[in-house]
C-alpha cells in the first residue's frame, strides 16, 4: 500500500500545508502513525512523531529536541476529510490543545482561539460543539489515567 497524503488544515492561521516530508510509519482503519521534523527550524523543539486518531478526533504528539531527548506530549483537537481515490487525507486542527509535561503537568491551551475562530467565520457551531466535546473526552483519558493507552502507537512504532 502507497503512502498516503496527508495535509495539515489550519484555521488560526488560516493554512493548508502539505505534510511532504512526514514518513508513514504505520496506518490502518483507526490510526496513522507518522515521523516528522520540524516544517520551519526552532531551538525548542526538532522533530517528533505523532498518531492520528481518525474516530477520536485527537492527535496525540510525542515532541523531542535536537539531541532525541523527549520534551513533551502535545495533544491537537483534530477533525478530518478522506478522499479515498487520492488516499488522501486533510487533518484540520480544531484549535484545542493539550500539553502534558514529563512531571504529569496537564495545561489546556488555545481555547481563547476557538471564540477568535466562531466569531471570524471559521468554525460552524458544529465543528465548535464537537472540538469542545473532543476536548473533554481527552481530558477526560487523561485524568482517568488512560493516557498511557493512546501514547502506545507512538512508542510501538518508530
Amino acid at each position: 500500500m502507497a503512502d498516503p497524503i496527508l495535509y495539515r488544515k489550519r484555521l488560526i492561521p488560516e493554512e493548508c500545508v502539505l505534510l511532504k516530508d512526514d514518513r508513514l510509519l504505520y496506518r490502518d482503519e483507526k490510526i496513522i502513525v507518522t515521523a516528522w521534523n520540524t516544517l520551519k527550524p526552532r531551538k525548542d523543539l526538532h522533530h517528533g512523531r505523532s498518531c492520528y486518531y481518525l474516530q477520536e478526533g485527537i492527535k496525540v504528539s510525542r515532541f523531542f529536541d535536537e539531541n532525541g531527548s523527549p520534551l513533551y506530549w502535545y495533544c491537537d483537537i483534530v477533525d478530518y476529510d478522506y478522499d479515498a481515490q487520492t488516499d488522501t487525507y486533510i487533518i484540520t486542527d480544531l484549535l484545542a490543545d493539550v500539553i502534558i509535561y514529563p512531571d504529569g503537568f496537564v495545561k489546556v491551551v488555545d481555547i481563547d482561539e476557538l471564540v477568535t475562530a466562531k466569531e471570524g467565520g471559521l468554525l460552524t457551531d458544529a465543528m465548535l460543539g464537537q472540538a469542545l466535546l473532543t476536548l473533554n473526552r481527552l481530558l477526560q483519558i487523561i485524568y482517568d489515567g488512560g493516557f498511557e493507552k493512546l501514547q502506545e502507537p507512538l512508542e510501538l512504532y518508530h
